[in-house]
């Protein structure tokens, strides 16, 4: 908010007139900061290219404003009416430093005067010192003269400034996924009805079994979480989810699945606003009703914040597995990635080994690359197309002991569907997705789609 030609009207009004007229500005300053949210609300109406284009415009305003007047620092700093203008097309322009200089000469001469006091704190605030703002805010709010209705959100920006010093506070989010559709392959089996096995191939072609060979079924799946946060100081939290999943294939139970995941664990935000967390896994895999694997493990992740929301991630990660009666698969899988989160995308690419812990299941042992992207792309006013492509590919350590070769798999999966806000908080969401298995051993070649249609609540 830059006031260029209240210069001269400032520097001819009396003590009186001068409290008054900053009382004035700070009434406009909270009544534009109050109107954020309306302002916001356009501006998504317009688009954002509308919205660019007026921020933009905004910029080189007080880009304009700060040029021609710091040409006239070295002969007017010290007047309070010049330096409240600069200070202001400094902080508008990005110049937090040089915009608190000036607020503060401001109120050398002028202690009282309420609208730089705001400003002041305003740059603090900007500048990441959130303390000093406060403060500054602080005493404004403490001036008797202060009209009500700027007491009120002068008020409102310190308990901000107190839940930020905090850590945040706490805060507890879920959603609930229901969802029911046809799946082609529900058992992700080839659609083959024999094969050759290389250590039987004098016998020829081995009839395979119902469960070896690709099944179709129809089913629901419903897919709940909730999670929650707490601050235990300004840059250290608490976090903590379960999730929870049930899928449920209408003609057959052989292959219905549920897991249960819980995750819990510390984050640190440093002052550049990155942030380091570490994190503890467990989780629960049923498979027809009976329990099929146990993991338990660790993750650490860096996230770099970047400009415009978005941001970097680096991870690693370390689970144990552990499968029901099956010892031999037994493993240890280690993975690192880096990701990058974009506006209305996300990329992850990542890597690594899952060793079987015993010699005798090493042909189960592989290393592993993957890579995905999802992207949700708005087309209309409460509604997005959202779709996603994962890659990913694997190499067996040892010949599989029944086709006398090293594994060898890459997998193509393909998502694409759409969600509707019907509510702020309650989604329609029809999805299609589709899968392709290649392998070198054809017991594991495979393709699969399904198409579904549901609902996701939030809250």
């Amino acid at each position: 908010m830059t006031i260029l030609g209240g210069w001269l009207t400032v520097k001819r009004t009396s003590a009186y007139g001068l409290r008054a007229v900053a009382f004035g500005v700070s009434a406009v300053l909270a009544s534009a900061l109050a109107s954020v949210p309306a302002l916001a609300q356009r501006a998504d109406q317009l688009g954002d290219a509308a919205t660019e284009a007026a921020a933009q415009a905004a910029s080189e305003k007080a880009e304009a404003d700060y040029r021609a007047l710091s040409a006239d620092v070295a002969s007017r700093a010290g007047d309070p009416a010049f330096d409240y203008a600069l200070g202001i097309a400094a902080l508008d322009s990005g110049r937090f430093g040089e915009a608190i200089i000036a607020l503060q000469r401001v109120l050398a001469v002028q202690p009282e005067n309420a609208a730089a006091r705001a400003e002041l704190a305003r740059a603090y605030a900007l500048a990441g010192d959130i303390d000093t703002a406060r403060e500054q805010f602080a005493t404004v709010v403490d001036d008797p003269s202060l009209p009500d209705p700027v007491r009120q959100r002068f008020t409102g920006f310190v308990r901000q400034f107190d839940k930020q010093i905090s850590g945040g506070g706490s805060d507890v989010s879920g959603f609930v996924d229901a969802r029911v559709g046809h799946d082609s392959n529900i058992n992700t089996a080839t659609e083959l009805n024999s094969i050759v096995i290389p250590l039987f191939s004098f016998l020829g072609p081995g009839q395979l079994g119902g469960a070896a060979v690709a099944q179709s079924d129809e089913f629901y799946d419903i897919t709940a979480g909730v999670s929650g946060v707490t601050a235990i100081g300004r840059q250290d939290r608490l976090f903590a989810s379960l999730l929870g999943n049930w899928r449920d294939n209408l003609n057959t139970s052989m292959f219905d699945q549920a897991a249960l995941t819980a995750t819990a664990g510390y984050a640190h935000s440093f002052a550049n606003q990155d942030v380091i967390s570490i994190s503890g896994q467990v989780q629960e895999f049923w498979l027809d009703d009976a329990g099929f694997r146990s993991s338990y493990g660790v993750t650490t992740q860096y996230t770099k914040p970047l400009s415009g929301g978005k941001a970097v991630t680096v991870s690693a990660q370390w689970n144990r597995l552990d499968f029901n009666g099956d010892p031999l698969r037994d493993a240890d899988r280690f993975s690192a990635g880096v990701g990058f989160v974009g506006k209305v995308f996300a990329a992850n690419i990542n890597g690594g080994t899952e060793e079987t812990r015993q010699a005798a299941g090493d042909h189960l042992s592989f290393n592993f690359a993957a890579a995905n992207i999802g992207a949700e792309l708005p087309v209309a006013k409460r509604a997005a197309i959202v779709g996603g492509i994962a890659f990913d590919l694997r190499r067996h350590d040892a010949p599989d002991p029944l086709f006398l070769t090293k594994r060898k798999d890459e997998r193509l999966d393909l998502s694409a569907g759409l969600k509707v806000a019907v509510t702020d908080r309650l989604f329609f969401q029809p999805t299609a997705t589709y899968s392709r298995n290649w392998s070198n051993i054809a017991l594991f070649d495979f393709e699969r789609w399904t198409v579904a249609v549901g609902a996701r609540f939030e809250f």
